[in-house]
């Protein structure tokens, strides 16, 4: 792919647009004082290319221009690209025409829209051969995938000013955000280094990690269901019998009674006259809630007491045991059957002055303390059973009262998707859809199985797991770095050719796929461009590494246009304010003569393969030079000639 010609349309309708023409396979020199537009050329070749945004300057480019076009070759067939100057910072519109080699520029009345950037974008990627394939970046990287199309391949064509001699950044655009990223991805298939078979791995990887994710959020969903019991499902069952889809159910159905009693209300034909309705059911829902409420808190005033009554019985057998072992210190009474004189001390047999109570008393108050502890730990079984039978009927209320809260929330549930929808058959229908959702939510088959979705998510991972090794055994970088060494064969040569710092001592100079960047393999080790000074060695390197990569392109038929625009590749070696570098005396021109004699060495090298456009202060009076030279823009030529000044 060549750039023929560059138009411009004034906004007045003048039938002849400016035209730039520019000579395929060869290279290409637009010269010129500064301020008369040669930057501007780059962008608007971008712009038509299919770039939605336009990134010229507000002046007088854009204060005159109504449409750009940009005329290109794709062996025999040539295609118009018109792009409407925009209202605002862009705009998707375009104009495409497709004819053979005869095809030229139009006049202005023939400029129309009938497409748009992306139509651009799609048929200059089919014509250059870039294969339909999405690149799909890896599991976990954070970032989308997207079509490979000319939009990347374009940046691998085109150097701004304040690109070509950047010490940071090798590549057009490279310092904008996802930019540097989308080389990185793409650069392996520009290269050779992958295709869209590796593409086609990772989707299919993709495409099963998410059917993995989803099949393991069914699995949560079974399990927590297998965990909460029947209670959504017995809801929606009863929502059914409300709505007259079913008789009554169970109270307390089986998996399977309530598989078919939903399955049931699902094929039944609703009859609206017989529903009663969610606010009559919602009031049969409280009463009962209240019944139940009132239940339990009987049974919870009946706990409180055997609980009180069992630490009032703790205590008395405690005080009894107390008062027992009173009377029964080491044996002292002795037999409770022997009578003892009461004259007599029972302890030392000697007479006592007074009388004390008989030992018979005390025996038998001993047995009374013996009979009442007796009874009182003949109660405890009692008790316990009792309380065994409320914790009993507390559970099977407490049941009752989640089912009853179920079945109130999918009563409200109803109730919020159905607001405005107060025909009873819409009710009839919501209710049967949320049963259809119940079934259908059980498993991606329709079956309540866990086992069955447990199974076909070890199976996904199996799938997964070998794909993922698949993915991993392309050596994707290993194959890039394997085509960069073809790329760094010439670079180093090159940059031995220009003198440039380091290339006479380096081992190698290659292309950084990781760094996106130009490094040098030394002795002491690889030294990027970013440890290199003077903006001379920036731009030299910068040449070097593109006309590198573009021989490497055309000489395997890789599907990247074969143009490359360089905009003041020279700048290093006048001063900034310069108005003209031919007026310079002290300028280093051997060194720039050395640099237009390698651009021009690389496109003959190529054999009509390669185009170099080059905007430039330089004006050598080399013949070789003078052949490239297309436009010279001095003496009030410029881009936009003077008469559209005028007009204005």
């Amino acid at each position: 792919m060549h750039l023929i010609a560059l138009a411009l349309y004034h906004r007045d309708g003048r039938p002849d647009p400016r035209v730039v023409r520019f000579r395929p396979g060869t290279l290409n020199i637009l010269t010129g004082e500064s301020e008369t537009g040669k930057s501007a050329v780059l962008s608007i070749v971008e712009y038509c290319l299919g770039r939605q945004t336009f990134t010229l300057p507000d002046g007088v480019i854009t204060d005159t221009t109504a449409w750009y076009a940009l005329l290109v070759q794709i062996g025999p067939t040539r295609l118009l690209l018109g792009r409407p100057a925009p209202k605002g910072a862009s705009t998707n519109k375009a104009m495409l025409v497709i004819g053979d080699h005869t095809l030229d520029v139009p006049a202005a009345d023939q400029m129309h829209v009938n497409a748009d950037a992306a139509a651009i974008r799609t048929e200059l990627s089919a014509r250059i051969g870039i294969e339909e394939f999405r690149f799909q970046p890896p599991a976990g990287a954070g970032r989308h995938a997207f079509d490979v199309s000319i939009a990347q391949a374009v940046l691998l064509c085109l150097q701004k000013q304040n690109e070509i001699a950047n010490q940071n950044l090798l590549f057009h655009r490279q310092g904008e955000q996802g930019i540097a990223q989308a080389i990185k991805d793409t650069l392996p298939y520009f290269l050779g280094a992958a295709g869209p078979e590796q593409a086609a791995r990772r989707h299919e990887l993709a495409e099963l990690n998410k059917a993995l994710r989803r099949v393991n959020k069914q699995i949560e969903e079974a399990r927590r269901r297998v965990e909460g019991g029947e209670a959504p499902r017995v809801a929606l069952a009863r929502m059914a019998a409300d709505a007259g889809l079913i008789d009554t159910v169970p109270e307390a159905p089986t998996a399977t009674a309530l598989d078919t009693l939903l399955r049931q209300a699902l094929d039944a034909v609703p009859d609206a006259s017989f529903v009663s309705g969610p606010d009559t059911r919602r009031e049969q829902l409280a009463a009962e809630r209240r019944a139940l409420r009132s239940q339990l808190q009987e049974i919870d005033n009946s706990r409180t007491i055997l609980d009180s009554w069992k630490e009032e019985s703790t205590a008395l057998t405690g005080e009894l045991h107390v008062q027992l072992s009173r009377l029964k210190p080491i044996g002292l009474l002795g037999d409770a059957s022997h009578d003892r004189d009461a004259h007599t001390c029972p302890l030392c047999s000697q007479h006592l002055p007074i009388p004390d109570p008989r030992v018979s008393d005390l025996q038998e108050l001993t047995r009374r303390l013996e009979t009442e502890l007796d009874d009182l730990a003949a109660l405890q079984p009692a008790r316990n059973q009792h309380l065994e039978a409320l914790e009993a009927q507390t559970r099977e209320i407490q049941a009752s009262l989640r089912n009853n809260a179920a079945t109130l929330e999918a009563l409200n549930a109803s109730d919020r998707q159905l607001r405005q929808a107060q025909d009873q058959r819409t009710y009839l229908a919501h209710v049967q859809g949320r049963i259809l959702q119940e079934l259908q939510r059980t498993s991606p088959q329709g079956k309540d199985d866990l086992g069955d979705l447990l199974r076909h998510g070890d199976r996904l991972t199996e799938q997964a797991e070998a794909l993922q090794l698949l993915v991993d055994a392309d050596e994707v970088g290993a194959e890039t770095e394997n085509r960069l060494n073809e790329v760094a064969d010439l670079m180093t040569t090159w940059a031995r050719t220009l003198g440039l710092e380091h290339a006479d001592t380096a081992e190698e100079v290659r292309i950084s796929p990781t760094l996106l960047n130009v490094v040098l393999r030394t002795p002491a080790g690889r030294l990027p461009l970013t440890r290199i000074g003077s903006a001379k060695n920036w731009i030299g390197y910068h040449l070097v590494a593109h006309l590198a990569l573009h021989t490497y392109l055309q000489r395997h038929n890789r599907p990247v246009p074969g143009f490359l625009m360089l905009d003041q590749p020279t700048q290093a070696f006048f001063p900034e304010e310069v108005h003209d570098a031919v007026t310079v005396e002290d300028a280093d021109w051997e060194a720039v003569r050395a640099y237009f004699a390698l651009i021009s060495q690389a496109v003959e090298q190529n054999g009509g393969a390669l185009q170099v456009i080059v905007c430039d202060h330089v004006n050598l009076r080399d013949d070789w030079f003078q052949q490239g030279v297309v436009e010279n823009w001095r003496g009030g030529v410029a881009l936009i000639p003077t008469d559209w000044i005028s007009a204005e």
